[in-house]
């Protein structure tokens, strides 16, 4: 590919790329607030989605350790299908992480009643772990909505062929993607003992 049509191909999807890095962090936020009761419509809660979707974000994470270290060996192939792979991964979490949270009211770290509420003795059997769960809840939260341009600029870039450019945002990328993925686990395994039963 020519450097003129490497340009116009990222040129072409820039404007998507910023839409859609907009568009989906406002839409999980709505949607986040939003329950499918409060609607009148009624629907068993997906209770059984966390643990899925915690392991995808485990998945996704492995696939990107997978995808670097296929380039490392010059595989370039085996690369683009480890994190083509990944971003599918990425987007079905979000898809269950969504669908969750419409469905089921949000747990509390420390609730150990599970009654949506943190009382004085819940809170002091939680003691510091809870602004351990919450630092990596935001931090997880915050790069989940700055890694979504980074991802797709990084494999618009790739698909331009313009790899010296596309090598130097993933050095960015890859880091912030992996601490997002493994985040995800974390939180779900810190999150799962206060799940309602």
């Amino acid at each position: 590919m020519n450097n003129q049509g490497e340009q116009s191909l990222e040129r072409k999807f820039r404007g998507s790329i910023i839409a859609v890095s907009i568009i989906i962090p406002i839409a999980v936020a709505v949607l986040f607030s939003v329950k499918l009761k409060d609607f009148g419509v009624e629907v068993e809660p997906l209770s059984f989605l966390p643990p899925i979707y915690a392991s995808i974000n485990g998945i996704t994470a492995l696939l990107l350790i997978l995808g670097v270290i296929a380039i490392k060996n010059g595989n370039r192939k085996v690369h683009k299908r480890f994190m083509t792979t990944a971003i599918a991964c990425s987007v079905a979490f979000l898809l269950m992480y969504v669908a969750y949270h419409m469905t089921t009211d949000s747990t509390v770290f420390g609730d150990i009643n599970a009654d949506g509420l943190l009382d004085e003795t819940e809170k002091t059997n939680a003691g510091s772990m809870r602004y351990v769960y919450w630092f990596i809840l935001l931090s997880h939260i915050l790069l989940s909505v700055i890694i979504i341009p980074m991802v797709l600029f990084t494999y618009v870039i790739a698909l331009a062929e313009q790899y010296d450019r596309h090598k130097k945002l993933a050095k960015i990328t890859f880091p912030i993607w992996l601490y997002v993925a493994v985040t995800g686990v974390v939180v779900y395994l810190m999150i799962s003992p206060y799940y309602a039963n």
